[in-house]
């Protein structure tokens, strides 16, 4: 069924941030600022920008922060997922955030990257694109043309129709992963909420042909790193002069 309404989401904030330091020595990674604004801010307006009117936000490291944080949002826009006691990776946090996500797609972001847009949101194109009698991912992929603060061998191949493959044993792969993904909670039934990475279930819809990808047709702004802050800076002004 195409065009699913997928109203919620959530960011990935528990981490650590170790790359990022010093600076997350006393800020945790998500409230680290790019010109001005925190890192999750940019993704909490790629969100609500496009519809999104619920978003959960875990927190770990720092946590009283990310309180802070959600506090000086609207009410209501954001729920707080506790993993103060256990960091639960990428896959656990999502599995323990469940009964707050609801039993349609539903969103996840990163907290390290965000995206600019051009005409379409790539929320809203994600949107378009989900086939829920085809898949149980859909990932936001970012060419590495368009790809500022990255410099890995790429992540996926993907064929005509969408579908995706790891890179493997190849010495590249045209597309990285771009930190966001659309999901329904059919695939995520079963579960525990334990750490674990969420990778292990991408490989499981890999598996079956239901792990599929969306190639942004903007920029997109990995900021990992205190020296990735700059090229991040660089790249919203030179896109916003384009405008």
């Amino acid at each position: 069924m195409a065009g699913v309404i997928a109203r919620r989401a959530m960011i990935l904030a528990a981490g650590l941030g170790t790359r990022m330091r010093p600076l997350t020595d006393t800020t945790p990674k998500p409230l680290i600022k790019v010109a001005g604004r925190a890192l999750i801010d940019w993704s909490k307006d790629n969100l609500t920008q496009s519809g999104i009117d619920r978003i959960i936000v875990n927190k770990h490291y720092l946590a009283d922060q990310i309180d802070d944080w959600a506090d000086r949002q609207p009410a209501g826009l954001i729920q707080i997922s506790d993993e103060r006691d256990q960091l639960m990776e990428t896959g656990g946090g999502v599995i323990k955030a469940l009964p707050m996500l609801g039993k349609q797609a539903f969103f996840i972001l990163n907290s390290d990257s965000f995206w600019l847009n051009k005409d379409v949101p790539a929320i809203e194109q994600m949107r378009r694109k989900w086939d829920d009698g085809q898949m149980d991912f859909l990932l936001l992929l970012s060419d590495k043309s368009r790809a500022i603060g990255f410099n890995g061998a790429g992540d996926f191949f993907m064929s005509d129709d969408g579908r995706l493959q790891r890179r493997g044993k190849a010495a590249l792969a045209p597309y990285i992963y771009a930190g966001c993904y659309l999901v329904h909670p059919r695939i995520l039934a079963g579960h525990k909420p334990v750490a674990f990475s969420m990778n292990t279930i991408f490989d499981k819809a890999l598996a079956k042909g239901r792990l599929y990808g969306l190639v942004h047709d903007a920029p997109w702004l990995h900021v990992g790193t205190p020296e990735a802050i700059r090229l991040a800076e660089a790249e919203l002004e030179r896109f916003a002069e384009m405008k």
